[in-house]
């Protein structure tokens, strides 16, 4: 199978450490798109890609091009990853993928009728660590799963004007750092919970500004995800069984973790490196394409958005 080329639309600042973090031998990044030519141009300038686009359409159109990482706000996540299935492109876009469950169903509707593949950039689903605990949690030695905790707090200039928590950008903790806590939890947890309570304070913009949920499912298996975006909290993971308990500090993009047995005894365990991250995201959507590994991700990644639109819904917020 020939080299597949890449092109991004959206170039704001994950779109440059999407480009400066590229590194494959089975894919390369060609080309880039922007609403004007001259952020185009200096962008592919500046990572050395071949082409560049002064809109989306015009990419959209390049037949060398196989597939789209979606890069623009997430307001117009779905608007742009139609476009490109209508295209003929594979999407790999950030996260959140969409807006809403709707919304991401219509899309993976599209993409199954065009068999082309839709993937959310979300690294909990690709980093090497997070294989390695699934096959350990399956071996059955720490015991049944019982609870786990999730928060994530970052503190952000309280400017309403800027994207973090501005309505019109999709402002708000949940669909921008929420989304790393409820994968971590999905990914540990069985089968897909219900959100049973969430609590929501808002910004002044109406956004949610900090929020905590519990989620639970049919196993009775918990999770608690706490969410801030004015007040910063260690990004750790907790995962809760019979025989014992596992952390992992930074989940987001984590390369280790640790086990702790209920006789005292501990585990270390690494796998892939931080630094990598993105390009386990560019990589595994390659071998999704080529046959070589399936898009187990999107089953988490609608189960994510699932939840999200729960907690939306408690909170009675019309995203």
């Amino acid at each position: 199978m020939t080299n597949l080329q890449w092109g991004i639309i959206g170039l704001g600042d994950i779109a440059h450490e999407f480009a400066e973090s590229f590194n494959q031998t089975t894919s390369s990044l060609t080309a880039c798109a922007s609403r004007t030519l001259a952020k185009a141009e200096e962008f592919a300038k500046h990572y050395h890609l071949p082409k560049a686009y002064g809109s989306y359409k015009e990419l959209l159109a390049d037949e060398d091009i196989s597939i789209i990482y979606v890069a623009v706000p997430n307001r117009q996540h779905h608007e742009h990853i139609v476009q490109a299935l209508e295209a003929g492109k594979h999407v790999l876009c950030e996260k959140a993928i969409t807006m809403n469950l709707a919304e991401l169903q219509s899309v993976i509707e599209l993409a199954e009728q065009k068999q082309l593949i839709l993937a959310e950039a979300m690294t909990i689903f690709n980093m090497p660590l997070y294989q390695e605990l699934h096959d350990l949690v399956a071996s059955g030695r720490m015991g049944k799963l019982k609870m786990i905790q999730a928060p994530f707090g970052s503190y952000k200039d309280p400017d309403p004007t800027n994207r973090f928590f501005n309505p019109e950008l999709a402002g708000g903790a949940l669909l921008d750092i929420g989304t790393y806590a409820v994968s971590f939890a999905r990914w540990f947890l069985t089968e897909q919970p219900e959100v049973v309570a969430s609590t929501m304070v808002p910004f002044s913009t109406g956004v949610d500004e900090q929020s905590v949920t519990i989620l639970q499912n049919k196993k009775n298996e918990l999770a608690t995800v706490s969410l801030t975006f004015q007040a910063k909290m260690p990004k750790k993971g907790i995962v809760a069984f019979e025989n014992g308990y596992l952390t992992v500090e930074d989940y987001p993009r984590a390369d280790k973790a640790e086990l702790f047995f209920n006789d005292g005894t501990k585990e270390f365990i690494e796998a892939g490196f931080t630094g990598n991250a993105m390009n386990y995201e560019i990589e595994n959507m390659v071998k999704i394409i080529r046959g070589e590994r399936p898009n187990k991700s999107l089953f988490f990644t609608k189960d994510v958005i699932e939840i999200l639109d729960q907690m939306q819904q408690k909170w009675q917020l019309n995203k």
